[in-house]
């Protein structure tokens, strides 16, 4: 019979299938939602960063859990491979700035589609509203799948059930509990590429404000040392509760999973003017203000909604005239401009949360094939494993290259 069975109709499971298909295997995909890809669907802001255009090392060093793990995956299956797969299947792609690679028509809906006209094609059964329930074992291998209406019989299952990230997608750690059930260790699991909430109540009022060009450091103590966890330029978004944007989901995923109490984000505003040029471009301001209060001074320097704050956190007078400001209070406006500080209180939540961090331990798991060491016939894909990378494409790599190789390897 040779019937593979794939649970999980996300980017990996979808993956596995067509490559098990493609390898001429009867392959079944049970999905426990009534369409594939939910949380491909919304993606990118719905318009579905599938890869990133770089080369395998630059794959390697944006992968921060088990890199080393990956090595043979993104080598069989590289973000090249993925766009010829999709270009191959009738998706036309290009290419933005940071390379990160996306449908031509801006639509994740477009990249759903062709997938599954691919299965279609190779004769994949997909069933939908299949939440499987439990995984039976006989001598050492999975044989049968029970879900709540029918049981499927099979010679080899790929497991690429996704996180805990966006539950409402489906991704509610069914994979966790099936891995432990087989015998496996899961690692500790924490929400990543997740928005911060931050203690100061100035960064409520900024509200809506995004930043770009600034430089963003997280840092925190260990063993009793300030050590930069975290330090990268771009994009930044201030919110309700906190801090998010790009630099800030990236940078939550160099954080402790569990306490992250009390780390500092510092947040640089004029990156490209060091400490002197920034002094320099403050004093011919304050001369071309120099009859101004401080308050109407700073238009030229910083977007309108930040100066109040800004005006607040210098401990000058908003009604002092620019000329009555002192070179000391002047010297301090600079290291706060060069400097700006927030105290993290926590994370959010895995449904805000973009990928799940931890995951089934990938010491258990063969990097050539994605099987089991210890289940035989037992296949791993995506986000189910202890593996995550950067924003910018790199997670739906891994989801590919993972799942290319479970589906080949079958």
């Amino acid at each position: 019979m040779n019937q593979v069975l794939v649970i999980g109709g996300g980017p990996a499971g979808i993956m596995a299938a067509i490559m098990a298909a493609r390898n001429n295997k009867k392959v079944i995909l049970l999905e426990k939602n009534d369409k594939l890809g939910k949380k491909l669907f919304i993606t990118g802001k719905g318009r579905c960063n599938i890869t990133n255009i770089c080369d395998v090392e630059g794959l390697l060093e944006s992968t921060l859990t088990n890199r080393k793990f990956m090595y043979s995956a993104y080598y069989s299956f590289d973000s090249h491979a993925v766009i010829e797969f999709f270009e191959k299947i009738g998706l036309k792609t290009k290419v933005e700035r940071g390379n990160r690679a996306f449908p031509l028509s801006d639509k994740s809906s477009d990249v759903i589609k062709v997938l599954q006209n691919e299965m279609e094609r190779l004769g994949v059964e997909i069933f939908y509203n299949m939440e499987v329930k439990d995984m039976i074992l006989d001598q050492g291998c999975v044989t049968q799948i029970i879900t709540r209406s029918r049981t499927f019989d099979c010679d080899k299952v790929i497991l690429a059930t996704g996180g805990l990230s966006y539950a409402l997608t489906g991704s509610t750690g069914d994979g966790y509990r099936f891995a432990k059930k087989l015998g496996h260790n899961v690692v500790q699991l924490s929400p990543g590429l997740v928005p911060i909430e931050t203690k100061e109540p100035w960064v409520r009022k900024l509200q809506g404000l995004s930043l770009k060009n600034v430089s963003v450091q997280i840092i925190g103590n260990q063993k009793g040392k300030t050590k930069i966890l975290y330090e990268e330029f771009g994009e930044m978004l201030f919110t309700h509760y906190g801090v998010s944007g790009p630099l800030i989901l990236s940078g939550s995923s160099f954080l402790p999973k569990d306490n992250v109490h009390g780390i500092k984000i510092i947040i640089d505003l004029k990156p490209s003017l060091s400490i002197e040029q920034l002094d320099a471009r403050l004093l011919r301001d304050f001369q071309k203000y120099s009859r101004k209060q401080f308050c109407n001074s700073l238009d030229d320097l910083l977007p309108q909604k930040l100066i109040p704050i800004i005006i607040e956190l210098s401990n000058i007078d908003e009604a002092t005239r620019v000329d009555q400001i002192t070179k000391e209070e002047r010297k301090n406006l600079v290291q706060l401009l060069k400097g700006l500080t927030c105290t993290i209180q926590n994370k959010r939540q895995y449904n805000e949360a973009i990928i799940t961090r931890g995951g089934v331990d990938v010491k258990e798991i063969n990097p050539n094939t994605m099987s089991s060491k210890l289940v035989d016939g037992l296949y791993f894909a995506g986000e189910v494993l202890d593996l995550d990378a950067l924003t910018g494409g790199f997670n739906l790599q891994i989801a590919f290259s993972t799942g290319y190789l479970a589906g080949i390897s079958v």
